[in-house]
């Protein structure tokens, strides 16, 4: 990646704007943080409005020239090189996210930053030949007119990235957005700014137009992040992040009735039902929990059990936990990092207190783990299960976004149903039984955008994925992605 000068050595990291690196043009700056030692690891510059107001521009030009111009199969090949660029400098993009957030290395080099190249991959795939819709009708007058639909690319594509999975959630959207021929202004996460600006150096080397990608740094509020959604040479708005905050877009969105797909949060249920094959469950419960420090949507923080394999589900999820070992990045054996940030480790431990409070019974954790002085500033928490709370308490209503979670038992189908419905909150759930029928008949009955059946984390980009109820709007994926990212147009020739 290349840096620039910043005090004590640290990375200077600009904003991106029609393929050159940009100071913030208000001398602006702010301090990134390493979640795992709490020192300084960057000065990044935070865009102004007049720095939005460019990459918007920018990006905007970019759909009138070489890029909007360009044949779809040479804009998709493209696209590969993106990917393959990804690929070549590896080991940089893993060095990035893992300083910005803290995880596992190995996590980072088994998912992050491979999802983040095959997402351009499989857009570029996916997208070349979708077919529409044609229709020949009859006229009032006798005679014929055909029908057919053309797809064309929205325009100028905001992108607000969250910072758990930043290369991922970000190329998740960036790579559909340009595969349907758009052109996109980045806004990462103030936390994690870091391979956003490296995928700059890829799109140009990659041959990717000016202006076609573009990265603006900052916050949400009077930052970055309001000036870009607010912005009306913007056409449409994607973004992951807290349901507060997709709110607070939509409203900005709702100036200029631009479009919006918001993937949010979630409180997600996991039903364990007596006929379960536990010794596949307890990892993939484990991982949904735990994983990124609990740090993922699609996390799980609600678990009922049928009440015949209750006690021996806590007994061995206890067990597991107790062999997941907190560290940071590098250190062999390491299974969970820090959290985010020591703002975020406040919230998390406000609800391990809280939990207590409500009556919790804490099987394993609730506190903060000894850890060595080098790392006594990093946001560090133990993973934490607690059982015993009414359904009503506050941390089985409220996402938590850490790694803990709630057991408890049920009696009935109906009740797992009702129980993992009984929320504002729909993004995902999973079931596990050996009972086919039940299978089906349960998945079908969640609230929910997916359903993983005796699975967790499972995905076939192919297909659709969103949220229900508070956990978002639109669904993105395979060649639903499209229904976002492009306008169709009919067309009528009367013959």
């Amino acid at each position: 990646m290349t840096e620039h000068a910043a005090p004590a050595g640290r990375r200077e990291v600009l904003n991106f704007i029609n393929g050159r690196y940009e100071r913030s043009s208000e001398g602006k700056t702010f301090a990134g943080v390493s979640p795992a030692t709490g020192a300084p690891i960057a000065v990044i510059h935070e865009a102004g409005r007049a720095d939005v107001d460019a990459a918007v521009q920018a990006a905007r030009a970019a759909l009138k020239g070489p890029w909007g111009k360009m044949p779809v199969a040479e804009r998709m090949a493209l696209l590969h090189k993106v990917a393959d660029g990804i690929q070549k400098r590896f080991d940089e993009f893993v060095e990035a996210e893992c300083l910005d957030t803290g995880k596992p290395r190995e996590t980072c080099r088994h998912v992050d930053i491979p999802r983040g190249a095959a997402n351009f991959r499989i857009f570029a795939d996916l997208f070349k030949n979708v077919p529409t819709e044609a229709f020949v009708m009859d006229t009032p007058t006798g005679g014929q007119a055909l029908n057919y639909a053309t797809r064309s690319p929205r325009g100028v594509i905001a992108v607000v990235c969250p910072w758990n999975l930043p290369l991922m959630l970000m190329t998740w959207k960036v790579g559909p957005a340009l595969a349907a021929g758009n052109t996109v202004v980045v806004k990462p996460s103030e936390e994690t700014p870091l391979t956003a600006s490296l995928l700059g150096e890829v799109m140009n080397e990659a041959g990717i137009p000016p202006g076609v990608y573009n990265v603006v740094n900052g916050f949400g509020p009077d930052s970055a992040g309001a000036f870009l959604t607010e912005h009306q040479g913007v056409n449409g708005i994607t973004f992951t992040g807290e349901t507060r905050t997709g709110e607070v877009i939509m409203r900005a969105a709702a100036k200029g009735l631009r479009p919006v797909s918001f993937e949010l949060g979630g409180k997600n249920p996991a039903l364990i039902f007596a006929d379960a094959n536990l010794d596949e469950a307890i990892p993939d419960i484990i991982r949904a929990t735990f994983i990124n420090c609990g740090q993922v949507c699609l996390g799980t923080e609600r678990i009922y059990v049928e009440r015949p394999l209750f006690d021996e589900f806590v007994a061995r999820m206890k067990a597991a936990t107790e062999k997941q070992k907190v560290g940071p990045p590098d250190e062999p054996g390491v299974t969970m990092g820090p959290l985010i940030s020591l703002e975020h480790r406040e919230k998390v431990l406000s609800y391990y207190k809280l939990a207590v409070e409500e009556g919790a019974t804490v099987v394993i954790g609730g506190g903060v783990p000894q850890m060595p002085a080098e790392l006594a500033n990093g946001a560090w928490v133990e993973p934490t299960i607690w059982t015993g709370l009414p359904h009503e308490a506050r941390v089985n209503r409220e996402e938590i976004f850490g790694p803990c979670c709630h057991i408890a038992p049920f009696d009935t189908e109906e009740e797992a149903v009702r129980l993992a419905n009984d929320t504002a909150y729909g993004l995902t759930a999973v079931v596990y039984t050996r009972d086919l029928a039940r299978a089906h008949r349960v998945a079908n009955q969640m609230e929910v955008g997916i359903c993983w059946v005796n699975s967790w984390f499972l995905r076939d980009l192919r297909t659709p994925f969103g949220g229900a109820k508070h956990s978002g709007i639109g669904r993105e994926g395979g060649i639903h992605s499209l229904e976002f990212y492009t306008e169709l147009r009919n067309i009528c020739i009367r013959y």
